[in-house]
């Protein structure tokens, strides 16, 4: 591993970290170390680090904020790319934009609100970053990603780098081609917005940040919705009617505020939460006969 490291190091392919706890990068708070964490500078960075990477033999994973995330007590095998600070580019181009795959979701809403730009107020409260929400197709509030993307720049697992159209990667409820059949994570995005008034858009922000405030914890670590609604019901209602509400495991437990949410009361590990969802799909599975399925990501050493 000396070697490796010495070898980013030396290619100044920026921050790198050994043994670094994954719950240091996770809005839950939860998850052991990876071997090798590695935060490149910019997109030249990140194919110089897959480079490194790929020839030593070590497999590799892509994280962005750390949001819709669980990752084991045990950590994560191999590295761990992040993508941060050094892919968060923004260029405005009347209304298309262009931004790096580590820019904030929310940070990215904001700004474009208040430049008269419409098409991204459904993402005021999400809490990931641009990669993570073109990954999955993050939505809110009757709209979702796919509603507004261009193309997106995808690095893939052979450290190959492609732009993919809007209709090439298959979009559907939270759930995209990145995610099954071509495994690969979005570095950049090119969005398609529509101009309009600025006091109109600032208010369906603040309006839709409100809401999110006022329903969901974000005043505990959390992860965001833990399940796919299985529509036309919401996982949140059904969990709410089946009276689970404040169950706990361990240190996890689910919101008092909201059904879908498990939030870290502060001690929670990663097997309290995974406890937590199989009592949880169990539960509903018995009183309602259905199957929900996790929207979370669960990742790492078993």
């Amino acid at each position: 591993m000396d070697t490796i490291v010495q070898e980013l190091l030396d290619a100044d392919v920026g921050k790198v970290l050994v043994n670094e706890p994954l719950a240091n990068h996770t809005t839950i708070k939860i998850g052991g170390p990876t071997d090798l964490f590695i935060e490149p500078k910019n997109i030249d960075s990140i194919q110089r680090t897959i480079g490194i990477i790929k020839k030593h033999g070590i497999q590799w994973r892509a994280i962005g904020r750390g949001s819709n995330l669980l990752v084991s007590d045990k950590g994560i095998e191999g590295a761990v790319i992040k993508l941060g600070d050094g892919v968060d580019h923004l260029k405005i181009d009347g209304e298309t934009i262009t931004v790096g795959g580590g820019f904030s979701v929310i940070k990215l809403s904001t700004m474009i609100s208040k430049k008269g730009l419409s098409g991204l107020e459904f993402a005021s409260g999400i809490p990931g970053s641009v990669g993570g929400a073109v990954y999955m197709n993050a939505g809110a509030h009757g709209s979702d990603i796919s509603k507004i993307i261009k193309k997106a720049h995808i690095l893939f697992e052979d450290g190959t780098m492609e732009w993919f159209l809007n209709e090439e990667l298959q979009y559907s409820y939270r759930t995209s081609i990145l995610q099954k059949e071509r495994p690969g994570i979005c570095i950049e995005a090119v969005f398609e917005l529509v101009s309009g008034a600025r006091e109109e858009i600032v208010a369906l922000m603040k309006k839709n940040k409100d809401y999110r405030r006022n329903t969901q914890p974000w005043n505990f670590p959390c992860a965001g919705s833990i399940f796919r609604n299985p529509l036309p019901n919401y996982a949140g209602r059904l969990i709410e009617d089946s009276g689970l509400k404040g169950h706990s495991i361990g240190g996890a437990k689910i919101s008092e505020l909201h059904g879908n949410f498990i939030v870290n009361t502060g001690t929670a590990k990663a097997q309290d939460v995974l406890d937590l969802i199989q009592f949880v799909k169990e539960t509903i599975k018995e009183l309602h006969d259905i199957n929900l399925e996790t929207e979370v990501e669960i990742i790492g050493r078993k």
